[in-house]
This record gives C-alpha cells, sequence and structure tokens, in this order.
C-alpha cells in the first residue's frame, strides 16, 4: 500500500502512526472505498484511505515502520550475497531430495485436519525412502507422537515445520570447526572406495584452501589404481599446486612419509593425501590404510589431523554401510558426500549424522571448483524442505 504515495518517508510514517487502532474506526475503514492517492495529502483527509480493514491497517503499518528502518539499514555485504547465490544453487541442486522427502511429506499434509494413524503410516513410508533408514525414522515418528500426546502438534500443516527442525537438530552435530592453521603442516588423509570422487574432491578442496591464502600440497598416495597419479596431477596443475609422487607400485606409506618431508621444507601449510580407494568388505586392504596412518603418526606425532571420507550420496544405504565400517576400521574424523545434485537420496545424510555421529565436512553438489562446500546444517535443512 505505500507505493500509493510518492513520498515514503516522514510523511508516511506520520500516517501509519496516525492510523487508529481500535475496533470502531477500523469497522470504518473496512465499509470505506479507497480512492487512489497520487500525492501525500492532510492526515485528517485521506488517513481513512490507506486501509481497508484491521489487517491491511496492519500491514500499511507493519510496512510503513520496515520502510523507516531500511532506509538507515546498511546495504548487503559482498559475503551475504555470496551467501545468498549458494543457498539459491544448493536448494536448486537438491531438487531430487526435495521433491522426494519435503514435496511429498507437502502433499500428505495438504488437506488434512487432524493426525490419525493413516497420516503417520504413510509419513513412515516418505521418511524411509527417502533414505533416512529405519533407525533415524523411528526417532522422528517418536517424537511426532509424544507432541500428539502431549497435545502439542495437532495441526498437520505443523508436522512439516516439526519434522524439518528435527532434522536440523540430528544433522548439527556438536564438532569443532577445521583449523587448518592449528598445526604446520596440517595433514588430510581422504579415504573411500572406489568411484565416488576422492580425487576430484581433493582438487576441489585444495582449490577452496588456496583462496583462504593456504599454501597446499597434494600427496599421491593412490599407487595402485591405473592413472591415479596422473589425474592428481592433472588437479595439481589446475588449482597451481605442487603434488608429491613415485612411480605406481610404490608403497603408499613412503609416499606419505616423502609428502611430509617435502611440506616440511617448502614451508607448506595443508598437505592432502590422495589414497587408493579401498572396498571396505577387504580387511587385508584396510590395512594398508592403517599402515598408511602409522607412518604418518611416526613422522609427525598430531598427522593425520583429519581423516576425512569421501561418500557418494547416490548410493543411498550403502554408503551408510562404507561410513560404519571405515569408521570402525580407520577412525574417520568427517565425512564428505558427493552427486548431491544427482541423486533423490540426500537424507542418507541425516542417517549417518544420526547412526554414527560423524560430522559432514563438505557436500558437493556439481562439477565446478565452486561446487564443493562446507556443509551447513540449517541451509541443508531449508534446502531439502
Amino acid at each position: 500500500m505505500i507505493k500509493w504515495f510518492k513520498r515514503k518517508d516522514k510523511a508516511t510514517q506520520e500516517i501509519a502512526e496516525q492510523i487508529p487502532q481500535e475496533d470502531e474506526r477500523l469497522d470504518e475503514f473496512m465499509a470505506e472505498e479507497i480512492p487512489e492517492v497520487e500525492t501525500v495529502v492532510s492526515i485528517e483527509n485521506h488517513a481513512e484511505t490507506a486501509v481497508e480493514g484491521r489487517e491491511n491497517a496492519v500491514e500499511f503499518q507493519d510496512a510503513a515502520t520496515s520502510l523507516a528502518e531500511n532506509e538507515t539499514e546498511e546495504p548487503p555485504t559482498d559475503t551475504g550475497r555470496e551467501k545468498g547465490r549458494f543457498f539459491k544453487r544448493l536448494r536448486e541442486r537438491l531438487h531430487k531430495s526435495r521433491e522426494q522427502l519435503g514435496s511429498r511429506i507437502d502433499r500428505l499434509v495438504f488437506g488434512k485436519k487432524t493426525i490419525d494413524l493413516d497420516l503417520l503410516d504413510e509419513l513412515e513410508e516418505i521418511l524411509i525412502t527417502s533414505d533416512l533408514g529405519v533407525h533415524t525414522t523411528q526417532i522422528l515418528l517418536n517424537k511426532v507422537a509424544e507432541e500428539i500426546k502431549r497435545q502439542e502438534l495437532k495441526d498437520p500443516a505443523k508436522l512439516r515445520e516439526q519434522l524439518r527442525d528435527q532434522i536440523q537438530t540430528l544433522v548439527s552435530l556438536p564438532a569443532p570447526p577445521m583449523d587448518f592453521r592449528a598445526d604446520r603442516p596440517f595433514v588430510i588423509m581422504v579415504i573411500g572406495v572406489n568411484g565416488v570422487g576422492k580425487t576430484t574432491t581433493i582438487g576441489k578442496l585444495a582449490h577452496q584452501l588456496k583462496q583462504e591464502g593456504l599454501k597446499v600440497m597434494l600427496g599421491a598416495v593412490d599407487t595402485f589404481r591405473a592413472a591415479a597419479i596422473e589425474q592428481l596431477m592433472l588437479w595439481g596443475e589446475r588449482v597451481d599446486a605442487p603434488v608429491v609422487r613415485q612411480k605406481r607400485g610404490s608403497d603408499p606409506s613412503a609416499v606419505a612419509f616423502d609428502a611430509i618431508d617435502a611440506a616440511v621444507a617448502r614451508d607448506i601449510d595443508v598437505v592432502i593425501l590422495d589414497t587408493a580407494g579401498r572396498m571396505h568388505t577387504k580387511t587385508h586392504l584396510m590395512e594398508e590404510l592403517k599402515k598408511v596412518q602409522r607412518v604418518l603418526n611416526k613422522k609427525m606425532p598430531a598427522a593425520p589431523h583429519e581423516v576425512l571420507l569421501v561418500l557418494d550420496a547416490s548410493t543411498g544405504q550403502n554408503a551408510l554401510s562404507q561410513a560404519r565400517l571405515f569408521k570402525e576400521g580407520i577412525g574417520v574424523t568427517g565425512l564428505i558426500l558427493t552427486k548431491l545434485d544427482g541423486t533423490a537420496k540426500g537424507g542418507i545424510i541425516v542417517a549417518i549424522c544420526d547412526e554414527l555421529k560423524l560430522p559432514v565436512r563438505y557436500i558437493g553438489i556439481g562439477e565446478t571448483l565452486e561446487d564443493l562446500r562446507p556443509f551447513d546444517p540449517e541451509e541443508f535443512t531449508l534446502a531439502l524442505f
């Protein structure tokens, strides 16, 4: 309604302050026909024409107050604009997972008047088929049942909001942020099965750290897979990071040892080690990763500072199995979920956080260097719903 006035400053605010709030006056406003107002005129003649009833009067006053406040607000910062752009991109890339979870819940509660057993049964099916898993689904439904029993949740329309809050709580694990300047060099060991995108993720992570002003070195510890060393070298060239390597078939632990030596000599801030893909069900292959850890620890007592497990989100519940066995065998400190843009199984993040209590450090939502982003529980949950 403020658009009816050409001057939206002091005069508008004065009009808003003069609008009567008593019920009798507001009832009179509802009976008035509102003429088109081209200029700001006296309050006595046209204050009554600025509203169409109680709701419009309140809306007008709120808008006028907001306008006055906005006149003194600072313009959005570059950081704010960047965050807004990323959230928009995140929401677009999670459209498959959102359709699988948030949109189906919307359709479930639409037009419903009460929360009955049939609705809860359908909700259970939605949660399980969205890859939240049986355990996590039961936790969410138990919470819903408790609130219904205490009569804190009656309206089906509020069910969506309640589930969103619960899911945000589950993925918001109390994990300290990674401090890449805590030690020098800060050593990150990246693990995962074949095909999840470890090497690509390492390249994107190196790019981000360099954008933060850190000097990064890569270690080609994957001496087993064909062309693995060459692939990492290409990423090193792309992000301008040196790569420590040996010939294919060399001892991975020796490469890791050399990488630490080289990092110390060249005053490097962060070393990221690319390890060979290992099936989580193959015990003897997992032992090789443990050996790399032992060598790193002898060379540098605090190393590796982080053991990041890369998981392909599109594998759903299999990703949970991988995370469970890698955690038991290697000691994972954090997760990176890739390929979220191409799957409807984004709910697996909730299941992993709930069951394994492992923090998600990064998520991959596309192919560009900027599409690997730090995980924000609130943004993720909003985008999912």
